[in-house]
């Protein structure tokens, strides 16, 4: 079953698969596969780059819970429910124009940058803490078709490491993390569940 394509409704659902794995982490100190990182940065990550990305392109500001080092749980939860209240409510009509990406209307600002990014960041979470890593097929396949064609632009960007080598056959999950620049087929986190 495909992710839903309007943007409030496909953050509720790629929010809710990541605030599962938020919920089921013990160890929030576990290495996470983007080197350097702990769970907890995964969480510091996204609840970090998205509020200062969003205000520059809109002057919104979104409510900020406490630090993922004190409290990664609740750090996510407020900015998740931020996020989503933005895109239900009268501001989802704000202008977006920001200097990078240019002019857009905001729900798709926020689905094209912020969502995927959570959508992807779930499986580094999962990984991290021995949970359930399944991403939905079709998304990645949509995601994979996408990024593929912008290939050079994506790693002179700095935010993708090199392609992994994974075998022709492999799903399309495990080509489209590999794609990433993370180990699919490498060593997982904790116990692995479901």
């Amino acid at each position: 079953m495909s992710l839903p394509s309007e943007p409030g409704a496909r953050h509720r659902a790629v929010a809710a698969g990541f605030t599962a794995r938020v919920w089921g982490t013990s160890g929030w100190d576990a290495p996470a596969p983007v080197p350097g990182w702990r769970a907890r940065d995964v969480v510091g990550h996204l609840v970090g780059w998205f509020p200062e990305f969003l205000t520059s392109a809109t002057g919104l500001v979104l409510d900020r819970g406490p630090s993922p080092e004190e409290d990664p749980v609740a750090a996510w939860q407020v900015h998740a429910d931020a996020v989503q209240r933005l895109l239900d409510g009268p501001e989802a009509a704000t202008p977006f124009q920001h200097p990078m990406v240019g002019a857009m209307p905001l729900p798709d600002a926020v689905d094209r940058f912020y969502t995927s990014d959570v959508f992807l960041h779930t499986w580094d979470l999962a990984r991290a803490t021995g949970q359930d890593e399944r991403l939905d097929a079709q998304t990645c396949a949509e995601m994979l078709d996408g990024m593929t064609p912008i290939e050079a632009l994506l790693r002179s960007s700095g935010q993708y490491g090199p392609a992994v080598t994974v075998p022709d056959d492999a799903d399309v999950q495990t080509r489209l993390l590999a794609f990433i620049g993370r180990d699919p087929l490498g060593s997982r986190g904790a116990t692995v569940t479901g």
